[in-house]
């Protein structure tokens, strides 16, 4: 596993504490007793293979199950303890996640808190974390994903700009303007927005294409064109007037924040600790407040 998740025989060495040399014959005597090939082998790299990636799925689980009989009999007595990895992306790590993480972090004092914070689509398991926070369409994989609130989604524009170029009263009127799009979702460059009229598919005219909504935000707030922006991005721009929204009688389809984790049949107590922790924080009136916001800002 630590191969496979550092990617290197010398990293996986260091880790654990053990020689290059004993990392490798380890992974060969391991490969010639199950008469497959479990890695791809360059002089500085190691990667699985096919085989060796189902291999590794399956550690993890097992590895989990190990980590969960250890807690359930310890767990009476102590404290959650121990390293919790978790990716999120950028925006949200810090406009969201971050003024929470004190009283996380007061409320099991004994766990250790790395938080790596990407919008790179990184891979939970390759690259180690515990769990991994995404705002987005989820595809379907081999991990489980638990939905922890709903991210709406609405088109900004600067007053200045609105005042330049007009106000859009229909999707099709978006063809005649500029956008500033993140172009990282499944839908790509694409803005779906359905209203009474159905649903419309449109692929504006774009001149910025960036993969983080603070940015696009910022820009908008300069204007220099239209933004589709999560709701927790834009509030504050829109409370000030810095924004305001267009096509209030059009929706495009929300997002929402997930936490992604291997599965395994015991979550590990201090994953499950984390995700109740963010349900608690940001699912259980989400939905209201997104309205009050929405109210307020217009």
């Amino acid at each position: 596993m630590k191969v496979v998740e550092s990617g290197s025989f010398a990293e996986a060495g260091r880790q654990l504490r053990l020689s290059r040399s004993a990392i490798s014959k380890y992974i060969a005597d391991l490969e010639e007793s199950l008469g497959v090939q479990l890695l791809n082998r360059t002089t500085r790299h190691a990667s699985p293979t096919e085989n060796g990636q189902r291999y590794f799925e399956r550690a993890v689980v097992i590895l989990s199950e190990i980590e969960a009989a250890d807690q359930a009999v310890t767990q009476a007595q102590s404290a959650p303890r121990g390293l919790l990895r978790v990716n999120a992306p950028m925006s949200f790590g810090t406009m969201r996640l971050g003024p929470v993480l004190a009283d996380f972090m007061a409320r099991y004092p004994e766990l250790q808190l790395q938080i790596v914070l990407s919008d790179d689509l990184l891979d939970p398991v390759q690259d180690g974390f515990d769990v991994t926070l995404r705002i987005a369409e989820l595809e379907s994989s081999s991990l489980i994903a638990r939905k922890i609130m709903p991210v709406a989604r609405m088109i900004c524009a600067s007053p200045d700009y609105l005042a330049r170029h007009g106000t859009p009263k229909h999707p099709q009127d978006l063809r005649e303007h500029v956008s500033l799009t993140y172009g990282f979702l499944l839908t790509g460059n694409q803005w779906k927005l359905t209203g009474t009229d159905g649903d419309h598919w449109i692929q504006p005219a774009w001149s910025l294409c960036v993969n983080n909504a603070e940015v696009l935000r910022d820009v908008a707030i300069k204007g220099r064109g239209l933004a589709l922006l999560p709701e927790f991005i834009a509030a504050d721009a829109l409370r000030k007037g810095e924004l305001r929204t267009v096509l209030d009688n059009y929706f495009a389809p929300p997002l929402a924040l997930y936490a992604v984790y291997p599965p395994t049949r015991h979550l590990s107590v201090k994953v499950r600790l984390f995700i109740d922790f963010l349900v608690e924080r940001f699912g259980r009136d989400e939905h209201e407040a997104g309205g009050r916001r929405r109210a307020e800002a217009r």
